[in-house]
Formats: structure tokens, sequence, C-alpha cells
């Protein structure tokens, strides 16, 4: 039986004697380390380069535009509706995590 390792080590020398690693995004730079402490910041970067944005990006990026808004509100009951508003994502963003987090502790 072959060894993973040298099975991924084939592909990836086959893929490049083939030419389908020229012109890579990013070809020749370095790895940005800094760019995401979570584990899975590597995975959710190649999603959304696929066009697939997990459920928790749509979340912040709501979280984001709802506290724009409160920014730019001055009305009182406005304001408090905003408020209450993004405790309600973050609420189901937080709970997004910690069922991903679950799911992988478990896996």
């Amino acid at each position: 039986m072959m060894k993973w390792s040298t099975l991924s080590e084939r592909q990836i020398l086959k893929a490049k004697a083939e030419g389908q690693l020229d012109n890579l995004k990013g070809a020749g730079k370095p790895l940005n380390m800094q760019s995401g402490t979570d584990s899975d910041a590597a995975g959710f970067r190649i999603m959304a380069e696929a066009g697939v944005v997990p459920r928790e990006f749509e979340l912040r990026k709501e979280i984001e535009a709802l506290t724009a808004q409160l920014r730019d509100t001055v009305e009182a009951e406005a304001r408090k509706e905003l408020i209450r508003q993004i405790a309600q994502v973050q609420l189901r963003l937080d709970v997004e995590v910690e069922a991903r987090r679950k799911y992988y502790r478990s896996s």
C-alpha cells in the first residue's frame, strides 16, 4: 500500500510536469502567515476563491452592514432596533461558530 505522502508527492510532480501549477495566483510570493490565525483560515480562503462562502462570512458581513447603519443613525428608536438586529445576527453567528467547532472536535 502506498503512503499518503508518496501519493501526494507524485500528484504534485505530475501536475508540475504537465504545467498545471504554472501561473497560479500568488506564485513565487511568500505565504502570508499573518492572514488569519484560525486553523480554518486556509479552508475559508479556498472556499471564498471558489465562490463558496460559508454562512459565517455572510453573517459577519451582515453585522458589519448593520453596524455601519447604526453609526449613521441618530434617532433613538431606530438605533435601538438596529442594536437588537445586531444582537440577533451575532447570536446566530456564535451558534454557527460553536457548531463548527463541535463538529471538528468530534471528527
